[in-house]
Order: structure tokens, then C-alpha cells, then sequence
């Protein structure tokens, strides 16, 4: 159910792009039991004058590492869980491709299930 979108500057390998999605994959897999196979990931590739952010925002310092994730998921989740996920994120992108835990942006949307179509013009989930 989830449709990640990945925002970064331009010039990461194809590696570590695939090691960023299979990361929050793992974790959405693993935190939030989301179905096996169920991966949609898009990458927004910017140039510098495209990727805008300040330096330091609520004491955490951002530079040209930033991967911002923007999550559309099913909504019901505790905050706990959430906490969890966003840790398990900062764990497996800080070992697999190295991304800084202070260079990791995630905003998760919630949506209700009426709000998925995987084709076909169907609302699957309801």
C-alpha cells in the first residue's frame, strides 16, 4: 500500500539508490508488516538549484546527503510504530548506502483505504 517518493540531489550511484528503496522497503516490510511485493518507489533526481533545505532546522543539520522520503500509507498506525519505523529507516540507510541518520527527511501521509487504486479503475482495499 505504500508509494514511497525519494528526493535527492542528482549524481548517487544506481547502487546506492536501490540500497535506499530496498531500505525503506525492509523497514516498511518489517515495522508496519506491509505485503511482500508490495513496493512502489519513485526517484526526483534535482539539481542544487532544485534541492532547497535549510542548513539546520530544530537542531538537526542537513548538507548535500539529504534524502527526503515522502510516504503514502494506509492510515492506523500508533506513533510507536512510527517511532519504530523511523528508526529502522535511519538504521538500514545509515548501513546500506551510508547515509547520515541527520540527513534522513521522512514525512509519512495517511490515507484511508478508498483512497488506493493499483489499476484497472478498482479501488482493491475496498
Amino acid at each position: 500500500m505504500p508509494l514511497v517518493r525519494i528526493s535527492l540531489l542528482k549524481g548517487r550511484s544506481a547502487a546506492a539508490k536501490r540500497a535506499i528503496a530496498d531500505g525503506v522497503y525492509d523497514a516498511l516490510r518489517e515495522v508496519f508488516s506491509v505485503p511482500q511485493d508490495d513496493k512502489f518507489v519513485v526517484f526526483h533526481e534535482h539539481e542544487a538549484d532544485g534541492f532547497i533545505f535549510e542548513p539546520s532546522y530544530l537542531g538537526v543539520a542537513h548538507d548535500d546527503g539529504l534524502v527526503i522520503l515522502q510516504i503514502a500509507i494506509s492510515d492506523g498506525r500508533t506513533v510507536e510504530l512510527k517511532q519504530a519505523f523511523y528508526r529502522s529507516v535511519v538504521e538500514r540507510l545509515q548501513a546500506d548506502p551510508g547515509v547520515e541518520p541527520r540527513n534522513v527527511f521522512i514525512n509519512l501521509i495517511e490515507v484511508r483505504k478508498e483512497n488506493w487504486s493499483f489499476g484497472d479503475g478498482v479501488a482493491q482495499y475496498v
